[in-house]
């Protein structure tokens, strides 16, 4: 009996050490274990998409720009501070106050103006003094002139009983008051023509200091600044992308000051980065939510798209401004609202597709790992993609099912489906891409 019981015992053993050392040796050569993740090859509608955070702004607006006046001809304000400013969101009619410019920097102009003016009435007072001492200079050199020609004629008339070397003399000295009654009056003309043009240029240097005066008396009055139309005022911002505040300078060439927008027509403004934007066309289709109100979302499209990059203060990426009409009108919305924004790349029908973890890559190709041959890396033609799943055109069936991670092996594995890599190639040198023929060779890790 005993010995029956020390039989059943070592029976029982040898049959748990069998088990063991089966179950151990399938551990350690399976590829995966039975806790591997695995998802099937889906058929379906594919839908690509581009998300970027954006702002919104009113596709229409009526300006409030800096006095037409600042960019008179003679005022000499380049750029001028904001001194006030009504509180952003506030609603106004056409004439309301809206801001103040510096005053202090237009009264140093109008001081300026006024002392070169009282400098320029002295000038011409001078001017006007110095010519009629000139001219009546001239005048009285010209008169003498005449009265020396004069006295040569009737010297030059007595000499007739003279002897002849006399009378030549008498001759030669006529002759030269002659000359100089001659240069006198070209003298007198061309100072008295001189003189007119120096005294008109003093005149005009008062009018145009007057004109000066006047324009900065006129800014002073549209110092002002009054809305041109009623409306919501939103702030506008600086030349350095600063939302205009007391304090923030604006000029002839930056003259927005603020803007009453039209809240029915709405812009989403956003930024895609360099890599992206290759993907973004007009015309497709966005979803445009907004931070303020995230149980809403409205319907969008894309109207534009830059040519240009613009890099990112304080960054080296470049993005590409793209606008982004928002249908419809909701009374909530305002500019400056955060916008998250949902740009509808490429819309698949009847495709097949995988979850992106499930696709796995090396320099030269994609593959995957079917959980019924996982000794094998199967090559697959990949399409499309978004941020979960990635288009399969050739390699798979659909409802295979597919390992989402790497088997560990110690063995290399095989590659199969090497007309797709083929065609792959063949396809890129329709594209006029040059490759080398050369073995197909890969790296097993």
């Amino acid at each position: 009996m005993r010995n029956k019981k020390r039989l059943s015992v070592f029976i029982i053993a040898l049959l748990i050490l069998i088990i063991g050392i089966v179950y151990f040796s399938f551990i350690k050569t399976a590829p995966y274990s039975i806790n591997s993740i695995t998802t099937n090859v889906v058929r379906g509608n594919f839908e690509s998409f581009v998300y970027s955070t954006g702002q919104l702004e009113a596709q229409n607006s009526v300006s409030i720009n800096v006095p037409t006046e600042l960019s008179a001809r003679y005022v000499d304000i380049y750029e001028i501070k904001v001194t006030k400013i009504i509180e952003e969101g506030t609603v106004v009619d056409s004439g309301d106050y809206v801001a103040s410019l510096d005053h202090s920097a237009v009264e140093e102009k109008m001081t300026e103006a006024l002392t070169k003016l009282t400098e320029e009435l002295e000038q011409y007072e001078d001017a006007k003094l110095d010519t009629s001492i000139n001219l009546s200079n001239l005048r009285d050199n010209l008169v003498n002139a005449k009265i020396d020609l004069e006295e040569k004629d009737l010297i030059l008339k007595q000499s007739v009983y003279e002897s002849p070397s006399a009378i030549r003399q008498a001759e030669l000295n006529f002759q030269k008051a002659k000359r100089n009654l001659e240069q006198e009056e070209r003298n007198y003309v061309l100072k008295k023509q001189q003189n007119v043009i120096q005294v008109n240029r003093a005149y005009n240097e008062i009018e145009r200091v007057r004109t000066r005066v006047s324009e900065i008396e006129k800014l002073f009055e549209a110092i002002d600044v009054k809305a041109p139309a009623p409306g919501m005022l939103i702030y506008s911002y600086d030349r350095m992308g600063n939302k205009i505040r007391v304090g923030s300078v604006v000029s002839r060439w930056s003259p927005k000051i603020a803007e009453l927008p039209d809240l029915t027509s709405m812009v989403s403004k956003t930024f895609i980065n360099e890599v992206d934007i290759s993907k973004i066309k007009v015309g497709q289709n966005v979803k445009v939510g907004v931070d303020a109100f995230p149980e809403k979302e409205f319907d969008g499209k894309v109207t534009e798209v830059a040519n240009i990059g613009q890099v990112i203060p304080g960054g080296d990426a470049k993005v590409f401004e793209v606008s982004i009409r928002v249908n419809g009108y909701d009374k909530e919305l305002r500019p400056a609202m955060t916008t998250v924004n949902v740009i509808t790349i490429n819309v698949l029908d009847d495709v097949m597709y995988v979850p992106a973890e499930a696709v796995f890559e090396n320099d030269s190709l994609s593959y995957v790992y079917l959980a019924n041959r996982p000794n094998i890396r199967q090559i697959v033609e990949t399409g499309a993609e978004n941020e979960n799943y990635v288009q399969i055109k050739q390699g798979l069936e659909e409802g295979e099912k597919l390992l989402m991670n790497e088997p560990a092996t110690e063995s290399p594995m095989e590659y199969v489906g090497l007309d797709i890599y083929k065609y792959l190639l063949e396809q890129d040198s329709t594209d006029n891409i040059k490759i080398e023929e050369k073995p197909l060779t890969f790296n097993v890790q």
